[in-house]
Order: structure tokens, then C-alpha cells, then sequence
């Protein structure tokens, strides 16, 4: 069993930056991929990046490529999502989830999931 708590969700400009963090519980958490996922009113939540068990291996949707970096410190167990230089299109609940084995961008291949924190950029 994993528990995720997301956190540094907040109200930014456009063009500034945040930095998510995602804690996880357990002690089987380096074992696990992970990925961030956001979900805007009404629509459907979409992959926004992920990160491999080791950290090795990281994807990211095309939307945020160069903009976005995650990261995990396995010893903090932890995964983080920087994001930067961010538009208002970025806004959204932003959620953080746990899988078994590579990293995936379908939603429904993970097993665990966080509360989600809000993200919201004004233009």
C-alpha cells in the first residue's frame, strides 16, 4: 500500500514557476514508477510527466517538454515537478500516482493516486 500527499500547488503569473512535491508512504516506494497527471474543469485528466523506479528513465507530454522536470529522491520518498516558464493553459488540479513497472502515460495503469493540488496561473 502507498499513501501520495501532493503539495505546492498555488496562484502564479504566467511566465513564473513552481515546484510540486509528492510524498509518498511505504517502504516499497523506489519500487514503483511514477507520474503526474492534470485535470481542467471538464475535461479528462491527461499524462504530464513520469519517472521510472530508479529515475533513470523520464517522459513528458509534448505540452510541457522544456518546461517541466521531474525528479525523485528516493531517500526523501519523494518525487517532485518543476515547472516553469508557465502558461494559463497549465492550470488545473494536479495529481501525482504510483504503478508497478515502467512508466506509464495512461491514467488508468496506475494503482495509487494523491489528492491533487491546484495549480492556477493568471495571464
Amino acid at each position: 500500500q502507498v499513501q501520495l500527499v501532493e503539495s505546492g500547488g498555488g496562484l502564479v503569473q504566467a511566465g513564473g514557476s513552481l515546484r510540486l512535491s509528492c510524498a509518498a508512504s511505504g517502504r516499497t516506494f523506489s519500487r514503483y514508477a511514477m507520474g503526474w497527471f492534470r485535470q481542467a474543469p471538464g475535461k479528462e485528466r491527461d499524462f504530464v510527466a513520469g519517472i521510472s523506479w530508479n529515475g533513470g528513465n523520464t517522459n513528458y507530454a509534448d505540452s510541457v517538454k522544456g518546461r517541466f522536470t521531474i525528479s525523485r529522491d528516493s531517500t526523501k520518498n519523494t518525487v517532485y515537478l518543476q515547472m516553469n516558464s508557465l502558461k494559463p493553459e497549465d492550470a488545473a488540479v494536479y495529481y501525482c500516482a504510483a504503478k508497478f513497472g515502467y512508466v506509464s502515460s495512461s491514467p488508468h495503469e496506475y494503482d495509487y493516486w494523491g489528492q491533487g493540488t491546484q495549480v492556477t496561473v493568471s495571464s
